[in-house]
């Protein structure tokens, strides 16, 4: 287990200082995304504007090249209904600084076919720990085809589990809202995440929990029962059993030292 200190925390800081003093120019990242083409990477700030795009990105938007993004939000180059749906969930990350891990989406492209592809976005903080923007990557699935036709109830899955986080989430009853048995629906999800349903549950409401206890201002049983769980110990061994250490050490573990 990963023990955190203030020291190392300190040298951890100073290498990458020096390391960014060295490079002369801020550095975001989108040289290295550039030679991935099934990738979309960008950066945006606090009011959803692109800040930093890849090269798919502009080709998947029908774009000549970067600078015609840069100071654009989704909404602006994407078609509706996606591209309001996109800025939405660039705000949603910014309103509450939680990350987006994993979530199953579908892309429209240039020449007007569909795609899915996993996104996945985490707020960037200043140095004073507000969030001065979100960055974001979005991986095309090169699944079989036999899923490819299945992804959009799984999608609707997806989403009613990360909004229903708090009541029980029956297999049976998730695969009868995507009409596909619970076999077909625990395949379809263990082809995206490599997880079965119920981990894929529990991973989701473990990283609500770390979301909930990094905010500071809730209660452990109340955390436990925003995240599904009956009770705090409940709750604390699920915990335990995820992260190996529990809930209370988790929200300390920046206060103390090795």
């Amino acid at each position: 287990m990963i023990r955190y200190s203030h020291e190392r925390e300190m040298n951890c800081t100073e290498a990458q200082n020096r390391f960014l003093e060295q490079l002369g120019r801020p550095w975001l990242g989108g040289e290295v995304f550039d030679a991935i083409p099934d990738c979309v990477f960008f950066i945006k700030d606090t009011e959803g504007r692109y800040v930093t795009v890849n090269n798919t990105l502009v080709t998947r938007c029908g774009a000549d090249n970067k600078s015609d993004l840069i100071g654009r939000r989704a909404r602006d180059v994407f078609p509706p209904p996606l591209g309001e749906s996109f800025t939405e969930q660039d705000f949603q990350v910014i309103r509450e600084g939680r990350a987006i891990h994993g979530q199953l989406e579908l892309h429209l492209y240039p020449n007007g076919s569909q795609g899915w592809c996993l996104t996945w976005k985490e707020p960037i903080l200043d140095k004073n720990g507000n969030v001065a923007g979100v960055s974001g990557l979005s991986r095309d699935l090169h699944s079989a085809a036999e899923y490819n036709r299945d992804f959009e109830p799984v999608a609707s899955v997806l989403e009613h589990i990360d909004g229903h986080l708090a009541a029980p989430l029956k297999l049976s009853e998730l695969s009868e809202m995507a009409k596909l048995s619970g076999y077909q629906l625990d395949q379809r999800i263990r082809a995206l995440f490599g997880l079965s349903t119920a981990q894929y549950i529990t991973r989701k409401r473990i990283e609500l929990a770390c979301h909930l206890l990094d905010r500071g201002d809730d209660t452990l049983t109340g955390i436990a029962l925003d995240c599904g769980y009956g009770d705090q110990s409940a709750f604390t061994r699920q915990f335990r059993q995820s992260t190996g250490i529990t809930p209370g050490a988790y929200r300390d573990r920046g206060t103390k030292t090795s």
